[in-house]
C-alpha cells in the first residue's frame, strides 16, 4: 500500500481524533450514568472540574493558532459540552417538570409539558455557550466556539426530531430516572423536520471539508476545520440513527454492562415520577439533544 499524502494524514488524524472522543465520552457518560445513584454526586463533581477547567483553557487558548492548540478548544468543547450532559442525565439540571405527560395530551401540550422538563437544562446550555463565546470572542482560535455550536444545534435538532417522531428513541441508554421523558415524544418511522436538518447539515459539512483541503489552508485551519467537520459528521450518522433499523447501542456495549446488571437497574424512581413513566422508552444519549 503506498503511504498516505500529507494532504490526506492531515485531514484523516483529525477525523479520527474526533472519532475516538465522540465514542469514548459518549460510552463514558453512558457508564456512569449506569452506576448506583450513589455515585453520581460523585461523577457531577468530576464533571464540575472538568468542565469548569476546560472553559479555563479555552481562554488561554483563545489567541494559539497551532495545530495543538485546535485540538486542545475542541477536546475543551467536548468537555464543557460533557458536563452539561452528565448534569441532565443525573437529573441535576433538567426543569420544573419532573413527571410524564398524560396520555390524553395534545401535541402542543405534549411541547409545553416537554419544555417544562427540560427548560433548566435549556437555560444552562444557553449560559455556557454565551460563556464560551465570551472567552473566545474576536481571537484567532474559534475551534472551541463552533465544536460547541455544532453539539448544541444538533443537539436541539435531535430533541425536536424526537418530538416529532423517530422510528428510535434508545431507551437504553438512560438511566431509570429520567424514563418520564418518553412521553413526550411520539413514535413515527420519520417526520418532516429530519430530511430538512439532514439535508442542511449535510450541505454544512461539505462546505467545511471543501474549506478544509482548499489550497492554502494553512495547518491550523486544516486541522480546526477537519475536527469540526469531523464532528458534524458524526452528528449526521447519529441523526440517521435515529431512523434506520440499526442497532447503534452496540457501539457502547461495554460502558452499558452495569447497567444491565448493576444497582441502578433496580433503583427506584425518583418523587413525583408515576409508575406508568418508568415503563415506557425514552429519549436517547446523541451529542448533537
Amino acid at each position: 500500500m503506498p503511504p498516505m499524502s500529507a494532504e490526506v494524514a492531515d485531514l484523516a488524524w483529525p477525523a479520527l481524533y474526533a472519532l475516538l472522543v465522540w465514542w469514548f465520552t459518549t460510552g463514558l457518560i453512558v457508564y456512569l450514568d449506569g452506576l448506583a445513584r450513589s455515585t453520581y454526586r460523585w461523577s457531577m463533581l468530576g464533571a464540575t472540574v472538568l468542565g469548569v477547567s476546560a472553559l479555563f483553557a479555552l481562554a488561554r487558548t483563545n489567541a494559539d493558532t497551532s495545530v495543538a492548540s485546535a485540538y486542545c478548544a475542541f477536546t475543551c468543547a467536548v468537555l464543557v459540552w460533557g458536563w452539561i450532559e452528565v448534569s441532565f442525565l443525573m437529573g441535576y439540571v433538567t426543569g420544573p417538570l419532573r413527571q410524564a405527560a398524560p396520555p390524553e395530551a395534545t401535541e402542543w401540550q405534549r411541547f409545553r409539558l416537554a419544555t417544562g422538563a427540560i427548560l433548566h437544562h435549556e437555560l444552562f446550555i444557553l449560559l455556557t455557550g454565551v460563556v464560551v463565546i465570551a472567552l473566545t470572542w474576536e481571537a484567532p482560535n474559534q475551534t472551541g466556539t463552533w465544536t460547541f455550536l455544532v453539539l448544541w444545534a444538533m443537539r436541539l435538532s435531535a430533541k425536536l426530531n424526537l418530538f416529532f417522531g423517530v422510528r428510535n428513541r434508545g431507551e437504553e441508554f438512560l438511566p431509570e430516572k429520567m424514563r418520564y421523558l418518553d412521553s413526550f415524544f411520539a413514535r413515527r418511522s420519520i417526520n418532516l423536520l429530519f430530511p430538512v436538518v439532514v439535508t442542511a447539515s449535510t450541505a454544512l459539512v461539505s462546505i467545511l471539508w471543501w474549506q478544509a483541503v482548499l489550497p492554502g489552508a494553512g495547518a491550523f485551519d486544516v486541522a480546526a476545520l477537519s475536527l469540526v467537520a469531523a464532528l458534524l459528521s458524526l452528528a449526521i450518522l447519529e441523526h440517521w440513527f435515529m431512523v434506520l433499523p440499526l442497532p447503534s447501542s452496540a457501539l457502547w456495549r461495554w460502558a452499558m454492562r452495569d447497567r444491565r446488571d448493576g444497582p441502578a437497574a433496580a433503583a427506584a424512581p425518583p418523587p413525583g415520577t408515576s409508575l406508568s413513566a418508568i415503563d415506557l422508552p425514552s429519549l436517547p444519549l446523541k451529542a448533537a439533544d
